[in-house]
């Protein structure tokens, strides 16, 4: 019976199933709130899907009307637009959140208690895991990450000059040829250049900072950096950090509209 529907739906829209009146208001009546958080200790160590399984439990515990997606398989709205690698601290996450309004509004999206959003969330997430900010974005927005600052905090005794000769000559580079899996299950290996990604490399009193360009063919990944660097995890003195992240707002559609940087409160 479902697979009739569905066909004579196609029939009626040249192969593509036509939105319902019901998802065109569910779609108005949504906005898309912009979630700042921190992860640090144990927590580190949850996968990409395990965080965003954090944040969906978290949402209902809370009581935060999330929207769902439409079908027979609805799912929660709420995306990372910047996978963390597991093992990393970060101190500048983004979470994006479709939540339902009362219908009051209209079109837009305003009325948002921000202070009780924030402290509704924070109380049902686990240690390791703070809400730092709680903001609306603007229509049709999505931020699309473009860098990325990492901080490599390398034991006292191995900042030398030694080191300082390894982050010159790679700079000096105009390619880096790292290999990579086709996929986590694959055999196959690519090589991948990896130098356009590279930013700065910065050696400092707390250990190397690390700034990486985003774009649509990817980014560096922090093990890649130490592999580069010739350490290993033994040889720095806490886990890697994420510091700072800056993101592009674009239209829905992809037209880019405004940049603005986001940073972690002290």
């Amino acid at each position: 019976m479902f697979r009739q529907v569905i066909q004579a739906e196609k029939r009626k829209g040249d192969g593509h199933i036509k939105e319902t009146k019901s998802s065109k208001l569910e779609t108005k009546n949504c906005g898309t709130v912009l979630i700042k958080f921190r992860v640090g200790g144990n927590l580190r160590f949850l996968s990409h899907a395990e965080t965003v399984r954090l944040f969906q439990r978290a949402c209902i515990r809370a009581g935060i009307k999330t929207a769902y997606s439409q079908g027979f398989n609805p799912r929660p709205k709420l995306s990372l637009p910047l996978p963390r690698s597991v093992g990393v601290e970060s101190d500048d996450e983004l979470l994006c959140l479709r939540v339902k309004t009362d219908g009051q509004s209209g079109s837009s999206f305003s009325p948002l208690d921000i202070d009780g959003f924030k402290a509704g969330l924070s109380t049902q997430l686990p240690v390791g895991c703070e809400v730092l900010s709680v903001s609306v974005a603007e229509a049709d927005m999505t931020p699309r990450p473009r860098q990325a600052t990492y901080l490599l905090p390398v034991r006292p005794e191995y900042l030398n000059e030694k080191l300082k000769g390894r982050i010159k000559r790679l700079l000096a580079e105009t390619g880096l040829n790292l290999e990579r899996r086709w996929g986590p299950k694959s055999p196959k290996l690519k090589n991948v250049n990896v130098r356009p990604f590279l930013k700065s490399i910065k050696l400092g009193d707390k250990g190397i900072v690390v700034e990486c360009e985003i774009s649509s063919a990817g980014s560096i990944r922090p093990c890649e950096i130490l592999k580069l660097l010739e350490l290993d995890v033994e040889m720095l003195a806490a886990p890697i950090r994420r510091t700072n992240v800056k993101f592009v707002a674009r239209r829905s559609f992809g037209m880019r509209v405004t940049g603005h940087e986001t940073r972690a409160t002290e």
